[in-house]
C-alpha cells in the first residue's frame, strides 16, 4: 500500500510540474529534462511513468478535462432554462480556466497538431453532448422565450466570448493597459458580463 501511494504521489508531482512547466514554454517549447528536474526527480524516473512528452501531454491534458466536461455537461443537460445554463456555464467556465489559464492555448494547438487526440477525447462518456441544450433552444423559441436563434450558433457564441480572453491574453492585457491582477479582476466581472450580453441577445 505504501507503495502504491508514493507511486500516485510521485504521479501527481509529475502532473503537477508537467503542467506549471507546459504553461509557461508550450508543447513545443516544454523539455522533459525540465520536468523531472521541477518534479525533483530525474529523468529516467519521468519516462518510467511517461515514455514521451506527447503522452505526458494527454495526461496533463485529460486530468484537467475530467475536472471540467463532467461539470460543463451537467450544465448542458439538466432542467435549468437556457437563461439558467448560460449564467451557470458562464461562471464555471470562467472559474475553472482561471485556475487553469494554460488549456485554451493547449487545446487549440493540440487540435491543429494532434487531431486523433481530440477524437480520442472525444469518445469518452465524459465529453459533453448537446442534444438537449439544442432541443431545449428549440423549445424555448417556439415558445416564444427566446429569439429565433440555432442551439448550435448560441453555443458556439458561448464559448467563444468566454474562451477568447484566456487565448489572446497578451493582447487583452496590451490594449487595456492591466497587469495580471486587472486581467483576473477583469475575468470575474465577465462571469455576469458575458452571461447578461448574451442573454439580452436572445431573450423576447
Amino acid at each position: 500500500m505504501a507503495k502504491t501511494n508514493k507511486n500516485q504521489d510521485t504521479e501527481g508531482q509529475i502532473l503537477n510540474a508537467a503542467k506549471n512547466v507546459f504553461q509557461k514554454k508550450g508543447m513545443d517549447g516544454a523539455r522533459m529534462q525540465e520536468i523531472a528536474d521541477a518534479a525533483g526527480i530525474n529523468k529516467a524516473m519521468l519516462h518510467y511513468y511517461y515514455r514521451s512528452k506527447q503522452l505526458l501531454f494527454e495526461a496533463v491534458f485529460s486530468n484537467a478535462f475530467s475536472l471540467l466536461a463532467p461539470e460543463l455537461n451537467k450544465i448542458l443537460n439538466d432542467d435549468s432554462s437556457i437563461e439558467e445554463k448560460v449564467k451557470n456555464f458562464t461562471s464555471n467556465y470562467i472559474s475553472f480556466i482561471s485556475k487553469h489559464p494554460y488549456l485554451p492555448n493547449f487545446i487549440i494547438q493540440e487540435l491543429n497538431r494532434n487531431p486523433k487526440f481530440f477524437e480520442k477525447i472525444q469518445k469518452s462518456a465524459a465529453f459533453p453532448t448537446l442534444e438537449k441544450f439544442k432541443s431545449q433552444v428549440e423549445e424555448e423559441v417556439e415558445k416564444g422565450i427566446l429569439k429565433p436563434i440555432d442551439g448550435e450558433q448560441l453555443f458556439i457564441n458561448i464559448i467563444s466570448l468566454n474562451i477568447f480572453p484566456f487565448v489572446a491574453t497578451p493582447l487583452i492585457k496590451g490594449f487595456l493597459k492591466i497587469d495580471d491582477k486587472g486581467f483576473k479582476q477583469l475575468m470575474e466581472r465577465r462571469k455576469t458580463e458575458v452571461a447578461g450580453f448574451i442573454i439580452n441577445s436572445i431573450k423576447k
